[in-house]
């Protein structure tokens, strides 16, 4: 039987599902931080690693993510939650093994007499994902320029309303990514009540909004 070792955990600012980008990337000023396992935080096994600016990262699905069954197709939210597609033409979490894989840019490499922790930014991984695996990004064979996205297509982003005096609640180096966060729309595809009050947990606040037209309008910051 096929056994998988924890080697780190993620740390990031979205403790719950609800509001974690759809795709790494999306958000760029979304900040984390990666610890190893006993075992794994050796600083040899990160030489050379700090020359990359980007890494992919292997994960596991975890905290409920509806990963014990599987169907040979799913609904993406992206097509509104009522169009089948074929499960391996997707990145659901529905799939046969609980795996995730993420592209993140490497910000730096920092090795401590208390351990080993990668800097990381754009995770769309939720705050204490398991690690896997960790590998460097490659441009040469990574990067497809005339590659085709299917049945995809680039995510719109709303316009965010943060009164100042809520927004100044808000650490200034993360309120760019909350900006980010909100722009893509955590709601779930087929909500569309402009007078509904969402939560969103985001580094340690809870983010009160809701949705009008194309504007996230945010009510209030707790």
């Amino acid at each position: 039987m096929l056994e998988l070792k924890k080697i780190a955990t993620i740390h990031t600012d979205l403790p719950e599902k609800f509001g974690i980008p759809r795709q790494a990337g999306l958000v760029p000023d979304l900040q984390a931080t990666i610890t190893f396992e006993e075992g794994f935080d050796q600083p040899e096994a990160v030489r050379g690693l700090e020359g990359f600016s980007h890494i992919w990262l292997l994960w596991l699905f975890e905290h409920g993510d509806g990963v014990d069954t599987w169907h040979p197709t799913v609904r993406p939210p992206k097509l509104g939650g009522n169009t089948h597609m074929g499960v391996f033409a997707t990145r659901s979490p529905f799939r046969p093994n609980p795996i995730g894989l993420s592209c993140v840019t490497l910000d730096r490499v920092e090795v401590t007499k208390d351990g080993t922790v990668l800097y990381v930014s754009g995770a769309d991984l939720r705050d204490g994902t398991a690690i896997v695996d960790i590998k460097p990004y490659l441009p040469y064979a990574d990067a497809h320029e005339s590659a085709r996205a299917g049945w995809t297509n680039e995510a719109e982003l709303l316009d965010v309303e943060i009164p100042k005096e809520l927004l100044q609640k808000i650490p200034a180096e993360k309120r760019e990514a909350l900006r980010g966060v909100l722009s893509q729309d955590p709601r779930p595809a087929y909500q569309e009540d402009e007078n509904r009050i969402y939560g969103l947990a985001f580094a340690g606040y809870q983010v009160k909004f809701r949705v009008q037209k194309n504007e996230v309008i945010v009510e209030d910051i707790l």
